[in-house]
């Protein structure tokens, strides 16, 4: 049985039709998105960048842009407002107006700041920009989530009977007890923003419930207690093996009376290796469908694509941007 999550999420965002700016522009890919979203009134796509690159680029592949505004960040009658904003914002860390105005005419701190501003619901970056900068821009501009302190990202794997979120497989190589605590809730979150099911969240390790003693599994068992407090409510567990946490009769062996032992839709991995490593395996192996990764924690949703990205990677981030403002 094929699975929808695809065509729903495009229908979800077109009910929602919000703009979404694009900083990466100047590519026809992005172009093509651009197209694709407003042809599919999924939503409103806006282009930041330099005007007349991104006509050269609609001309020499063909594309009509009709109507699509095009935002140029050094002539808009809104830069100085903007950058004023972005001023005001960074002047604690020692920016000068001068800085200001010199960022906010990039097109990644333009979008981030016509983001903050409500003028666009979400912005999608990346395809050229690397994700360093992409996240620097977004931080700079609209900033993390009210109690989330890190910014991270998700995967949503594919299968042709279910959906499973993995996090986080791009962003933070490391994380701490309060770093993984911020990652599995706001995972949790945007799962349930974006597939409309109940998040039930496994914090993952090489343990299930003590079976084995390190300081990796001491961070595991702390960032779940961290989670749980700020969450009480939230169906989240841990820790617990990769097979406790998706196979029944498993979870109910190793973590009996568990909420989420046997049925986690939100895989929450101790590390990046573990994360990356994971996902391409299911990918690979198991034939699911990653869609992402996509940038979480942020205060509004800005979207970072992997600078391989195809035109249909594009539009379903903009889809699921939308679903995530």
């Amino acid at each position: 049985m094929p699975n929808t999550f695809i065509p729903d999420i495009r229908k979800k965002a077109a009910q929602k039709f919000l703009r979404v700016a694009f900083p990466d522009a100047e590519d026809a890919r992005t172009l093509k998105a651009a197209l694709a979203l407003k042809d599919g009134k999924i939503a409103e796509p806006w282009l930041v960048g330099n005007p007349a690159a991104i006509a050269k680029i609609a001309q020499d592949n063909g594309l009509a842009l009709g109507a699509i505004p095009v935002i140029d960040p050094l002539a808009s009658e809104w830069k100085s407002d903007l950058a004023g904003l972005l001023y005001e914002k960074r002047k604690a860390k020692g920016w000068t107006p001068e800085q200001a105005a010199e960022a906010a005419q990039s097109p990644l701190y333009f979008a981030g700041l016509l983001l903050e501003t409500g003028k666009v619901g979400a912005v999608v970056g990346g395809n050229i920009s690397s994700t360093g900068d992409v996240i620097r821009a977004a931080i700079h501009t609209v900033g993390t989530a009210p109690g989330i302190s890190t910014v991270s990202s998700y995967f949503i794997m594919v299968f042709p009977e279910k959906l499973l979120c993995f996090a986080d497989c791009a962003v933070v190589p490391n994380p701490t007890d309060a770093q993984l605590a911020d990652i599995a809730l706001t995972s949790a979150k945007n799962f349930h923003a974006v597939t409309g099911e109940e998040p039930r969240v496994a914090m993952l390790s090489f343990s299930t419930k003590g079976s084995a003693a390190h300081a990796d599994v001491d961070k595991v068992v702390s960032a779940t207690k961290i989670a749980k407090d700020k969450a009480p409510h939230l169906l989240l567990d841990g820790e617990m093996q990769a097979d406790a946490a998706l196979v029944a009769s498993v979870g109910e062996r190793k973590c009996k009376g568990s909420p989420v032992a046997g049925k986690a839709n939100v895989l929450v991995f101790p590390d990046l290796d573990a994360g990356n490593i994971g996902y391409k395996l299911t990918e690979r192996l198991a034939g699911a469908e990653a869609v992402g990764p996509i940038v979480q924690g942020l205060n509004k949703p800005f979207c970072d694509l992997s600078r391989g990205c195809s035109v249909d990677d594009m539009v379903n981030v903009a889809a699921i941007c939308s679903l995530m403002a």
